[in-house]
């Protein structure tokens, strides 16, 4: 028996596919497809929340800089908040690294829900459910190289 792919909750052999303890062979089931189902409100909202993380210390130093130039204060004064505006927008600098390997994480996941179906006995049966598109995809292409063999 060859294993095409294996992580903790899925393995693929060349004899079936196990999911959670599940055990489909795939001499049982008469047919292997996938779905799509539309995207998660809650995965788009913490994709676009992250992307605005990136952008929210330019705007709030723009709109300091521009306050502070319009404030009627003395020059020391207005020279004061502009440069604490840009210690603040460099500091959150600091923030990019981690913001952005969310944001790499987010893509990676995606933001579909993936589904395997199989059908055995012409009952549809859902194999697997992930939001991961990267793991659908390596789990999907074992079980096309396995179905092929």
């Amino acid at each position: 028996m060859q294993v095409y792919y294996r992580d903790q909750a899925v393995e693929v052999t060349s004899a079936g596919i196990r999911v959670h303890d599940r055990l489909y062979r795939f001499d049982e089931l008469t047919r292997i497809w996938h779905r799509r189902q539309a995207p998660s409100l809650r995965a788009v909202a913490g994709r676009g929340a992250w992307s605005m993380m990136l952008v929210l210390p330019v705007i709030a130093a723009t709109v300091s800089v521009v306050v502070a130039m319009r404030l009627d204060v003395t020059t020391g004064t207005r020279a004061t908040i502009v440069m604490v505006s840009i210690l603040i927008g460099l500091g959150a600098a600091l923030l990019l690294d981690p913001v952005l390997g969310k944001m790499d994480e987010s893509f990676d996941r995606g933001v579909h829900v993936h589904e395997i179906w199989a059908e055995r006995d012409g009952t549809p049966i859902r194999m697997l459910q992930t939001r991961d598109a990267l793991r659908f995809g390596r789990i999907y292409r074992a079980l096309e190289r396995a179905l092929e063999s």
